[in-house]
């Protein structure tokens, strides 16, 4: 116990230093680490009006492995419409990286519950020098089972995964995307006890409220990747009085985090491009051709953070591109820092890329085009007016951003 405390308070120290630390008005306490299991914190004299002039910043962090749910029990801001003068932000990571920011609320309807995707989660409350209102309370807990997710990436994953999850567990999440973007979620490993109906153990995938039958898994197959019909997937783990097993994990994809092109040429870009790209997301865009098609990417910009200083790999943030619709399929390149790789083709039809990209540090991110054609069929690239007639599978010319692609049937 003390051990793990020692660490939180370690993270702790190096998430709020070295640089600019919360500030209050003088004489008003608020803010800090809050490294307990679970806990409440409130603005400065809640349920008093708080005081002007205010910033508090408060550090949750529990243990590595566990997750946060954050909920607002009351809230009562001044109003403004862009929240630019009283607000709360609410953090997936520490508060100085706006990459990790999930949101900014004012006004007097509560911030909808977060969880968060890994340990560590962070709230400011800031107030100006007019209008004073009652503040705000809230509670947090760790190692939540269940809850909502409104993230454009994250991990799902059965208690006390990879360990055998308990008996007589029931969890609920709601995975939600902003406005009409849906949700994909992706299973890489599964072992829920099994058996025909499904009716002991299971994971119950649903794009609207209620479980149904045809939508139940068990056993050690893992389920197809799913996309929900709207805005919304939930999904339901159950297990029953005796008989375990590993359990599951997920990733899951929202909005511009996940897209599936099927049009013979686009361009596409990382989340917020050319803004900095979000922390802590795990995305995938998928181009998926007819059969007998080849996929061929160009690289417009790339700026990820730099490799690893002591080995020059790219352990930290990466783009990679898969020879196929899935992360096992054969690996066609992997790249960070600012360097724009070499254009990749498929051998098939399809062809994913993928970006990955770590809890610190943000940078501009990527923009890809893209291209699709038969083998052996020649394919014009148009640059400017200027155009050039090449075989789709030896083509190696670089596109420009406002590039036009076309199909050309001479031979």
């Amino acid at each position: 116990m003390l051990a793990e405390l020692g660490s939180c308070l370690l993270l702790a120290v190096a998430l709020l230093g070295p640089g600019p630390k919360a500030h209050a008005t003088k004489g008003v306490k608020c803010g800090g680490v809050l490294s307990a299991p679970s806990g409440n914190f409130s603005s400065p004299n809640f349920p008093r009006l708080y005081p002007y002039n205010t910033e508090c910043s408060w550090l949750i962090v529990v243990a590595e492995g566990s997750s946060v749910l954050l909920t607002f029990h009351a809230f009562d801001l001044e109003y403004h419409d862009s929240c630019g003068f009283d607000y709360v932000e609410v953090y997936n990571g520490a508060s100085g990286d706006k990459g990790s920011l999930l949101g900014r609320f004012c006004g007097q309807v509560p911030p909808p519950p977060f969880t968060s995707s890994w340990h560590v989660m962070s709230v400011v409350f800031h107030s100006d020098k007019h209008v004073a209102s009652r503040g705000f309370s809230a509670g947090y807990q760790k190692d939540v089972c269940g809850g909502v997710l409104t993230g454009l990436s994250g991990v799902l994953t059965s208690p006390e995964y990879p360990d055998n999850y308990p008996n007589n567990v029931e969890c609920r999440w709601v995975i939600r995307a902003s406005g009409p973007a849906t949700v994909k979620l992706v299973f890489v490993d599964f072992q829920v006890e099994g058996n025909e109906e499904c009716t002991y153990d299971y994971v119950a995938v649903l794009g609207g409220p209620g479980p149904t039958r045809e939508h139940h898994y068990c056993g050690s197959t893992r389920p197809p990747t799913l996309t929900s019909l709207g805005h919304e997937l939930q999904v339901v783990f159950k297990s029953d009085f005796n008989i375990g097993g590993r359990g599951f994990k997920a990733y899951y994809f929202s909005g511009e985090c996940q897209e599936v092109y099927t049009a013979v040429r686009g361009n596409f870009s990382s989340p917020r491009y050319p803004s900095s790209y979000p922390n802590n997301v795990h995305c995938h865009w998928t181009i998926r051709l007819p059969l007998g098609y080849q996929v061929k990417v160009f690289f417009l910009d790339l700026d990820l953070e730099g490799p690893n200083s002591l080995t020059r790999t790219c352990d930290f943030d990466h783009l990679a591109a898969f020879d196929g619709a899935s992360e096992e399929a054969p690996l066609l390149g992997n790249w960070c820092g600012h360097h724009l790789p070499a254009p990749v083709t498929s051998s098939r039809n399809q062809l994913l890329l993928l970006l990955h990209t770590d809890r610190s540090t943000t940078r501009r991110g990527f923009s890809v085009a893209y291209i699709g054609g038969q083998l052996g069929v020649r394919v014009w690239v148009c640059c400017w007016g200027r155009a050039r007639l090449g075989s789709f599978a030896a083509s190696s010319l670089h596109p420009t951003p406002g590039i036009f692609f076309g199909h050309s049937t001479e031979s």
